[in-house]
């Protein structure tokens, strides 16, 4: 049994009493997990485990999922519409798997100072795609943002993937749900997806549900989440191809490769998802290689790829995974990362909720 048909069982909703049996020793991890879970959120609750603040306002993008649901995307989407606004902010990562990803800067809006495998291929390309603003990585959050103060002129900060990073107060908390998916089995990992019970969906404000095709599609999610937390607001997204990325970051339009054969590439959270955005770009899907989300591409990764692409003109990719590929020697390779950005269907009602905890933006610089 490969990881795959393991990651496709958590992602059911019922299954067979020979399945159920299998997989019991992860039932019961996951009911450990879940109680440390409740007790860690429970001493934050109750004022037993301090929370820190800092001195301007604070949004948190994340889920409670495994997989990805779109946070990144997001999160880019967010910093350009803010900058639009007039209201500078900086973006906060936890850099996973990122070597030194411990208080340090991936770029201060002027420059990109680590590489993808120092500060983690997600900061990375954020840092790189949004020139002019700041990211920085670390597991202690607020000592990143004490550390931008001092050096920039800030409104608030963008905290990326933060959901459970209760140690940091936030003034916006903004739960993205794949709508796709939903929350698999309703399990708590290992036995199944959600990294927090799903009750703890109350702490969000806002729930972002993730690659919709029509908002009349998703409304028994919809009436899910509304029964747990009746008060909060939900607003609908999407992907949108815009382009192709080339490994020297040269940027082609999506006409250019319709109609071609392609073996798509990834290792991401929602390899099926990007697939059918290939698609939707005219492209022929000749063969698929997934690898599991995050994966660091090796040279013998490169090797199998090559010999898969006997009947492919390109190779198709996304643009966290070029990242992560652009350490190899692929120069040689026809390959191109599709470019994408979310489009929320209700734009103007939810940037609007967002812009409500920047009351005086632009009037009251903070100083470091």
């Amino acid at each position: 049994m490969t990881m795959v048909r393991i990651d496709t069982l958590l992602y059911q909703g019922k299954s067979a009493w020979w399945i159920r049996l299998l997989l019991f020793p992860l039932t019961l991890l996951s009911l450990l997990y879940g109680a440390l879970v409740r007790t860690r959120t429970l001493s934050y609750s109750l004022g037993l485990t301090g929370k820190k603040r800092l001195p301007c306002p604070v949004i948190s993008v994340g889920n409670i999922t495994v997989g990805g649901t779109g946070k990144t995307p997001l999160v880019m989407a967010l910093a350009r519409k803010l900058k639009e606004k007039g209201i500078s902010v900086a973006i906060l990562s936890r850099g996973y798997k990122g070597k030194k990803a411990g208080g340090r800067w991936v770029g201060d809006g002027s420059g990109v100072f680590l590489s993808p495998e120092d500060a983690g291929d997600e900061p990375f390309l954020m840092a790189d795609s949004l020139k002019d603003i700041p990211v920085l990585v670390g597991k202690d959050r607020f000592a990143g943002g004490r550390m931008a103060l001092q050096k920039l002129e800030l409104d608030g900060f963008l905290l990326d993937d933060g959901y459970q990073h209760l140690q940091l107060y936030r003034d916006l908390d903004i739960l993205l749900v794949d709508s796709q998916t939903g929350f698999g089995n309703g399990r708590l990992l290992p036995r199944g997806i959600l990294r927090e019970p799903l009750s703890h969906v109350r702490r969000a404000q806002v729930f972002l549900l993730t690659k919709v095709e029509a908002p009349e599609s998703c409304r028994s999610l919809e009436q899910r989440l509304r029964k747990i937390h009746p008060s909060a607001a939900i607003f609908h997204s999407h992907y949108e191809p815009v382009g192709w990325k080339g490994p020297g970051n040269e940027r082609e339009g999506l006409h250019h490769l319709r109609g071609k054969k392609a073996l798509a590439l990834s290792g991401i959270g929602g390899p099926g998802h990007f697939s059918a955005l290939l698609r939707m770009c005219g492209i022929e899907i000749v063969d698929e290689a997934v690898f599991p989300d995050h994966h660091l591409y090796t040279g013998k990764d490169l090797a199998s790829v090559e010999k898969r692409m006997k009947e492919a003109e390109y190779v198709l990719t996304t643009e966290k995974d070029l990242v992560r590929l652009k350490r190899l020697p692929i120069g040689h390779l026809p390959i191109r990362a599709l470019r994408i950005e979310m489009r929320i269907w209700e734009e103007e009602e939810f940037y609007r909720r967002v812009l409500e905890i920047f009351p005086t933006a632009g009037n009251n610089k903070i100083l470091g």
